[in-house]
């Protein structure tokens, strides 16, 4: 058990400017978490709160894992801290060397970010870069997707697809279109796994290099969009997306922080999913959130058309301080070990079937008009109220903290996400948690 001795509450909570938050609702109403350890959270003044959502999609292996943490605090003692501009430290070289391994055959270059968000920023600029460096200069221009989500950096929010993200900022990055989403709740209300319906929505790619020409460096989507409320990509989708790629001289690039680590049953989404693309983006539980980090995968080509085909000196002209940091290092090798010795994604894979069928349990339900799931992932989408939008998604997610399970809240849709570790009994209490407070809001 973590030791710690919490106070109550903070003195004020004035001065945090909260992210992603109703801040003046949070202030007077605040909920605190003090303490984790496994499937749990505990409030400032004990109350457990199952966790169903790993944190943000991120504590894979669960809470307080006694193998991360003293890996960080081993690593802490002997260097705090290193540059990797034109320096190395060892631990960064051994984590890369670990998600390399995990990655699919022939991506084995790893560049180190800090976040979701950093990833997604990096991946469009290797993107551009890797075309440049093979006499393509002309492809400037970045595709994304309605609804996806790529982070909150200008990038990740120019090929984004969430509107809200975007109003508040004026112009985004130039040269950007995106792709329709795959949501389709007419055709594939309560789909169990892969939708049949919409592959053809890749199609859409053909029109966009009709209007735009050569001129599309790379199209970023995920695999399954997770922050968006769980779209789960039809049966032949990103297969279509991959075909007409090549056919067109177009990158792919899979923004798996979410699906990454066994979320969905594997490594990464493209080995559940079939399909190999040209750049993975990764964070979250890479370190099982114990240290901030991220990540971008290349395929070797990639690496070696934009290295070998640069003059002397700095190849890429970009990075972070933080890159490859000495201790999110050795919380990424702690973490993968932890990930390997007990087969978080078989545990996920074993699991699933059990959690869709509880899932699936709240087709019927007053309010609820759709859920989805993949992995061990789900998204219940509830019917909007009239002229509220996502209004009844919240209260049902403060409902069900306040009886102690943490859910996930996405406009109208509770998102549910469990560490990988979670067991029936866990399953079962999230769902049945979620079910009483549906029934329960107006």
């Amino acid at each position: 058990m973590n030791q710690f001795s919490p106070v109550s509450r903070p003195n004020n909570l004035d001065a945090f400017w909260m992210p992603f938050t109703d801040n003046r609702y949070y202030k007077s109403h605040p909920r605190l978490l003090a303490r984790a350890e496994g499937m749990n959270y505990y409030t400032a003044d004990g109350m457990e709160v199952l966790d169903g959502t790993a944190g943000l999609w991120c504590c894979n292996a669960g809470h307080g894992r006694r193998e991360i943490t003293e890996a960080i605090q081993k690593q802490a003692a002997v260097m705090d801290f290193a540059p990797t501009f034109q320096l190395g430290h060892p631990l960064a070289f051994e984590a890369a060397a670990r998600v390399a391994d995990m990655t699919p055959d022939g991506m084995d270059r790893v560049f180190f970010t800090n976040s979701g968000s950093e990833s997604a920023d990096t991946a469009l600029k290797i993107a551009l870069a890797y075309q440049k460096a093979r006499g393509q200069a002309q492809r400037v221009r970045l595709v994304g997707r309605e609804r996806g989500y790529h982070g909150v950096g200008f990038g990740g929010m120019s090929v984004g697809g969430i509107g809200g993200n975007r109003k508040q900022f004026g112009a985004m990055l130039p040269y950007v279109d995106h792709l329709p989403h795959t949501h389709n709740l007419a055709k594939n209300a309560f789909t169990r796994g892969l939708p049949q319906h919409g592959a053809e929505l890749a199609d859409a790619l053909e029109g966009l290099v009709t209007l735009h020409g050569d001129t599309i460096a790379a199209v970023i989507v995920e695999p399954m969009a997770g922050s968006t409320g769980v779209l789960v990509p039809p049966v032949g989708y990103l297969q279509r997306l991959r075909d007409l790629c090549d056919k067109h001289g177009i990158l792919l690039i899979f923004d798996e922080v979410i699906t990454g680590f066994g979320r969905v049953g594997t490594d990464f989404g493209a080995e559940r999913f079939g399909v190999t693309p040209d750049i993975i983006t990764m964070a979250k539980g890479l370190t099982n959130a114990a240290v901030p980090m991220g990540g971008v995968a290349v395929k070797n080509d990639i690496y070696e058309a934009v290295v070998n085909g640069s003059a002397d000196g700095i190849e890429l002209f970009h990075g972070y301080t933080y890159s490859g940091h000495p201790l999110a290092s050795a919380a990424a090798i702690a973490t993968l070990d932890l990930h390997r010795s007990e087969d978080l994604p078989g545990r996920a894979k074993a699991m699933e079937g059990y959690f869709e069928d509880a899932a699936h349990s709240l087709k019927g339900t007053d309010k609820v008009i759709d859920v989805r799931n993949i992995g061990l992932v789900a998204g219940i989408e509830l019917a909007p109220r009239a002229g509220k939008p996502g209004a009844r998604a919240m209260e049902v997610f403060r409902t069900c903290f306040d009886n102690g399970v943490l859910t996930r809240v996405t406009g109208d849709i509770i998102a549910i996400s469990p560490p990988l570790i979670a067991e029936k009994q866990h399953i079962d209490r999230i769902f049945g948690t979620i079910a009483e407070a549906v029934k329960a809001v107006d």
